[in-house]
């Protein structure tokens, strides 16, 4: 008897590999990863991830795209929901930069595998910067102002600084461009 799967079966299960190879190449990174590595960390055989995915490669573009574009819809959400712009600011910040970010500094082959992702697939990361700007354009009202919103948050990664710190420089910067309210200011977001 064969089990049918469902569209929905299907996505999950894409979905828990996707999740368990961006495991693996943030902590063995690109080279030392293998299928089986991912295969046992998703639970699943071999043979099922080669009919998903057609080598390494393929996996990893699947892995940075997912990691990324699955933001997309939640920050595009924040923009059009409650809040003053300096909460939604912070907002998309934290799912578009800051929690990347905090995988990527927290795992042993994070750099490795932002360089390498960026390298196999420029266009997520550039349809990213695109959404990114998108919302920021959104809240704040004007194009030019999101421009150099968004490069001096790039700014703000040069150093790789941690998250901690990182957190506290995107607040200085949302400030210089909206002004948290008097009751917002002190109300830790």
């Amino acid at each position: 008897m064969t089990t049918k799967f469902t569209e929905n079966n299907v996505a999950e299960r894409r979905e828990k590999v996707l999740r368990a190879a961006r495991w693996c190449f943030l902590n063995f990174g690109f080279t030392k990863t293998t299928f089986e590595d991912i295969a046992k960390r998703a639970n699943i055989s071999r043979t099922l991830l080669y009919r998903t995915f057609k080598d390494k490669e393929d996996i990893f573009t699947a892995v940075f795209a997912f990691w990324l574009l699955s933001r997309h819809p939640g920050a595009q959400e924040v923009t059009k929901g409650p809040g003053s712009p300096f909460e939604k600011l912070i907002s998309v910040c934290k799912l578009m930069v800051l929690e990347p970010w905090s995988d990527l500094v927290t795992s042993p082959m994070g750099s490795e595998f932002f360089d390498v992702c960026e390298r196999i697939n420029p266009e997520v990361e550039a349809l990213h910067r695109k959404v990114a700007l998108e919302c920021v354009t959104a809240i704040l009202g004007a194009e030019e102002q999101a421009e150099v919103f968004t490069l001096a948050l790039e700014g703000l990664l040069t150093d790789q600084p941690t998250v901690a710190i990182l957190e506290k420089r995107l607040r200085i910067l949302a400030e210089r461009f909206v002004p948290p309210s008097k009751a917002q200011g002190k109300k830790s977001v």
